[in-house]
């Protein structure tokens, strides 16, 4: 079996960009009783955010019912900006960056990332680094959400590629060991020394 890699699949936040929602939230709480973790547990991994990263729910339905859950006292127009401003380069980000626009000289490169489109499109007019992927597949246009197998299986069907020809990196064990298990080689992403290494050792060169 040709198991030589063809395609480079990079996850986005913390390992592109980084972020923090507790940005947003402590924000957030000066409009509302509630408390700074219980607006970030509603932001995070909730599963109202999981219907708008699955493109489920338009913006200002999710704004609506974040204003109703938190009794919150500002508009959407207020909202938006404070939503949108968690994101930050780091230099491990930098790094990475660097990376993804070599390698694609070299191997089909994607970006895959559960993600909302308010985030999205601040992302795209904020943070110069979409340049570096040949395609992005986005959990709010596939209408599915990591670790769900059919969003890996999209990418893949993208890249033209067998699983065991794409190696993935992302900084969540969970989406991580869901790619594993169809075949896709994965890594947990932690530094930029770290992928690099797992890069080498699964045969991907672009010198």
């Amino acid at each position: 079996m040709d198991r030589k890699i063809k395609a480079i699949i990079f996850d986005l936040g913390n390992v592109l960009l980084d972020f923090d929602h507790r940005l947003a939230a402590e924000r957030v709480s000066k409009f509302t009783d509630k408390s700074a973790e219980e607006i970030f547990n509603l932001f995070f991994d909730s599963e109202l955010t999981g219907l708008f990263e699955e493109g489920k729910i338009a913006p200002a339905e999710f704004f609506l019912k974040i204003k109703e859950a938190l009794n919150l006292k500002i508009g959407f127009d207020e909202f938006v900006p404070i939503w949108n401003e968690i994101f930050f380069f780091s230099e491990k980000n930098i790094g990475v960056y660097n990376l993804a626009r070599n390698l694609k000289d070299c191997y089909r490169v994607a970006l895959l990332s559960n993600i909302n489109i308010l985030h999205f499109e601040y992302i795209k007019k904020t943070f110069p680094i979409l340049d570096a992927f040949h395609n992005i597949v986005t959990s709010f246009e596939a209408g599915f959400r990591k670790p769900h197998p059919l969003i890996y299986q999209k990418t893949l069907d993208i890249l033209g590629a067998r699983p065991q020809n794409v190696f993935y990196t992302d900084d969540r064990y969970e989406l991580v060991d869901s790619a594993n298990r169809l075949g896709i080689r994965s890594f947990v992403f932690k530094t930029l020394g770290q992928l690099k290494d797992d890069l080498a050792n699964s045969g991907v060169n672009c010198n």
